[in-house]
């Protein structure tokens, strides 16, 4: 039975869940629901290959975060999410041995503002591989990152698979986390989802532009996704607004929110931060702003 084309894992369970009447369950996938720090949190554990079938994902774990506390600016709502993201994806990581390096990767195009939120994270990391190296009795209790945003093949010359397997062969991290903007099937998802998984990504996947999947078959070491949906079809919406079907001209085109800039820019400090304070857990959101500035 086929699902809608998104990105987003949480989306396909639904969209096949509403296909079965909305009754019984997907079989080898399970979803749960809780709140962390006031954000609602949706988990998705593709255990099975025939679940991984029905849904067109990989099998592993999807954890989707409702960004809604953080735009309608409750109380703390950016300690809160940052908090949020930290603790949902502390559990996704391998277990880190003293002195092992993680590697953060912000894929897209920092020039086109609906695939920049991968850059824009990583200008909010806290990088500390080069400090441990030069100064270790001082840095010892940060866990070693290292960061970069390697572009796109039009800027390059080069696949993004390609860059990261020479950064991870020299790096040797023990995880890579990758940052990239993803397709929504919904509008209630543009820009207001986080989605995180342990199961990798596929570069451009969602708007048809495939590129080499980067997971851990590919680069050798967990990796590790965190995704932000910036854009869905026209199709997609206008089938969402309308309920009727949409003929396939066979030149697809992307919507994105009318304040994508604002917004990209936001979440892409909200995710560099959520990473930050997963990786370096000793750390308050105060002394990472701290470290930052």
């Amino acid at each position: 039975m086929a699902v809608m084309k998104t990105d987003l894992t949480l989306e396909a369970a639904h969209s096949l869940l509403e296909k079965q009447g909305g009754q019984g369950r997907i079989p080898g996938v399970s979803l749960s629901e809780r709140q962390v720090e006031g954000y609602t949190v949706t988990a998705v554990s593709v255990r099975t290959a025939y679940g991984a079938r029905s849904l067109g994902k990989p099998r592993g774990t999807y954890i989707t975060v409702d960004l809604a506390p953080y735009f309608q600016r409750q109380e703390g709502y950016f300690s809160r999410g940052v908090r949020c993201l930290a603790q949902e994806l502390r559990p996704l990581l391998p277990a880190l041995s003293e002195g092992a390096s993680v590697l953060v990767a912000g894929l897209g195009n920092r020039s086109m503002i609906c695939d920049a939120v991968g850059p824009m994270a990583v200008d909010h990391l806290l990088v500390t591989r080069h400090l441990i190296q030069t100064l270790p009795s001082r840095f010892s209790s940060l866990t070693s990152v290292a960061a970069l945003a390697p572009g796109v093949v039009g800027q390059t010359g080069m696949e993004t698979l390609e860059i990261l397997a020479g950064t991870v062969r020299h790096v040797k991290p023990a995880a890579v986390i990758v940052i990239d903007a993803l397709t929504a099937g919904s509008r209630q998802h543009l820009c207001a989802t986080v989605q995180l998984s342990d199961t990798g990504l596929v570069p451009g996947s969602g708007v048809g532009n495939h590129r080499s999947a980067i997971d851990r078959k590919t680069l050798g070491v967990p990796v590790l996704a965190v995704g932000l949906p910036t854009v869905m079809a026209e199709g997609v919406l206008a089938r969402e607004l309308t309920g009727a079907p949409v003929p396939d001209d066979g030149t697809p085109l992307f919507i994105t929110p009318r304040d994508v800039d604002s917004r990209v820019r936001e979440l892409g400090r909200l995710l560099g931060y959520g990473i930050n304070a997963a990786l370096q857990p000793s750390l308050s959101v105060e002394d990472i702003t701290g470290l930052l500035g």
